[in-house]
């Protein structure tokens, strides 16, 4: 059980995550299209809100390459990236957002995060990484942007290599290097910061002409209100949609770091921390956040012991607001180099391989969310309902029925579940089994029966998964029976789990 209050540990690890934060939140603002500062102002704050509700004590909440770039296509549309009118809409956004999420947490509707299919996340990844690369590639080679949307300004820059700036391209991989470099030594290495650091002392020692961060406003940020609520109404579809997209990098971190650790989170309790962290990043005039894999490993890795690491890092941020104009001289190439370095880590090439071999239909499921991304860029919202939809249908398939049992016999539990699980179906399974733990004490052991289901899709695995840490975090026993044919895949991870508790 990890302990309720702040440990020396905590401070340890929020200080060093604060150190990548930083730069990487002057990344992500470009991604975004809002001035760096916006980007701070984003790591400050919602880092201390999201501390306070936290159900995992490693999440580390701020401005992220994905939640950059999903509010960028969500107000591209309304007004030009780093106007004050785009900067207001921006933040309004990210309220927004937070409300959505606050909403579903507090109403403990937290369980709705496995509606959206592992397949439609893992295409829309895969394409959101290519558009964060390509968004990128201009600022690495020091090339101006035009307008010709993220794929075809990167195609452009690729192809004009007399337009290249030298400096700028041998700053930017060399950060690469660095980085990388770094954490293949050892992973709590501080490459980004290494990088960042003798990327500034090079630059003001060979004055170095090519693009830099430029001047930054020093100071805090100030409660901002003056939102131009008119524009809500246009906002609003992809806010729904992105208050659940957002969040999925939360919900598959917390279970990843809950099965490591045999210990409990609450989906509902994380969607009330983000949904806090939007909110309080719209009244700062940031822009939306969301739960960093990168960050929180180095959390992880560095020792936190509670959620308020998170807290740490976000008043670290705070504290450096004021000097924040040691980074003017920064070249703007190695920021772009920090964001391609993180987010390419996001693609797995095992996961596309899982999928081809568990259900092509699902593979496809994937590759259309993929390509919708690309091709619908900067409304990228409206991909991940197209294919939500695309994953509908072909579980309509397989079929939709699900039916679950519960038999308690002395100190056994045994869940049977019949049917399809699949993410349409989870909320019902997990609802069963809070209701019958609830209900019945004494329980020692618990049995998952799986001898009458037809199929366990990659969502339904991890519903799964999540009973049996909870179960386990409880002290009972898990033990999973009569797994069907072509499901193994699905399983893999409370298979694992249950392993490591034996």
């Amino acid at each position: 059980m990890t302990p309720s209050r702040i440990t020396v540990a905590d401070v340890v690890a929020g200080v060093s995550v604060a150190l990548l934060l930083i730069p990487q939140s002057l990344a992500y603002a470009g991604i975004a299209g809002v001035p760096p500062a916006v980007g701070l102002y984003a790591a400050a704050i919602p880092a201390v809100a999201a501390a306070i509700f936290a159900s995992s004590p490693y999440l580390q909440t701020g401005p992220t390459a994905m939640t950059a770039l999903l509010a960028f296509g969500a107000v591209s549309s309304l007004a030009e990236p780093l106007s004050a009118e785009f900067v207001a809409l921006t933040a309004l956004f990210a309220l927004l957002v937070g409300v959505m999420q606050l909403g579903i947490g507090l109403t403990k509707l937290g369980v709705v995060a496995y509606f959206i299919s592992r397949p439609v996340m893992t295409g829309f990844t895969w394409g959101a990484v290519i558009l964060i690369v390509a968004s990128q590639i201009p600022t690495l080679l020091g090339v101006e942007r035009g307008d010709g949307g993220l794929i075809g300004e990167a195609f452009s820059a690729l192809t004009s290599p007399g337009d290249w700036h030298t400096g700028s391209l041998l700053f930017g991989l060399a950060a690469m290097v660095v980085i990388e470099g770094a954490r293949r030594l050892n992973r709590k290495a501080p490459g980004v910061l290494v990088a960042v650091a003798g990327a500034i002392g090079l630059s003001l020692a060979t004055g170095f002409t090519g693009s830099t961060v430029g001047a930054i406003p020093e100071g805090l940020p100030g409660l901002f209100l003056d939102m131009p609520w008119g524009s809500a109404g246009s906002l609003l579809i992809p806010a729904i949609v992105i208050s659940l997209v957002a969040f999925t990098e939360a919900a598959a971190l917390s279970t990843v770091y809950a099965v490591q650790d045999q210990a409990r989170w609450d989906p509902s309790r994380e969607f009330v921390s983000q949904g806090t962290a939007n909110i309080a990043a719209g009244f700062s005039s940031g822009f939306l956040v969301g739960a960093s894999f990168s960050r929180s490993s180095v959390n992880r890795l560095t020792g936190a012991r509670t959620r308020w690491s998170g807290a740490v890092t976000g008043l670290t941020v705070l504290a450096f607001l004021p000097i924040v104009g040691v980074l003017e001289s920064l070249p703007s190439s190695v920021l772009a180099a920090v964001v391609i370095v993180a987010v390419v880590r996001l693609i797995s090439p095992g996961e596309a391989t899982s999928l081809v071999h568990g259900s092509r239909l699902q593979a496809g499921v994937a590759l259309a969310t993929l390509v919708l991304t690309l091709a619908l860029s900067p409304h990228i919202d409206i991909a991940v309902i197209i294919g939500v939809v695309l994953a509908i249908v072909v579980q309509a398939r397989s079929g939709f029925r699900m039916g679950v049992s519960v038999d308690v016999s002395e100190e056994t539990m045994r869940l049977s579940v019949s049917g399809v699980i699949f993410f349409g179906s989870t909320p019902r399974l997990m609802r069963a089994f809070r209701k019958s733990m609830s209900q019945h004490e004494g329980i020692e052991r618990l049995v998952i029966d799986l001898g009458e289901t037809r199929q366990v899709v990659f969502t339904g695995g991890d519903a799964l998964q999540t009973i049996a840490i909870h179960a386990m975090a409880a002290g009972l026993e898990v033990e999973i029976v009569q797994v069907p044919d072509g499901s193994q895949r699905a399983v893999a991870g409370v298979l694992a789990a249950v392993r490591r508790d034996s």
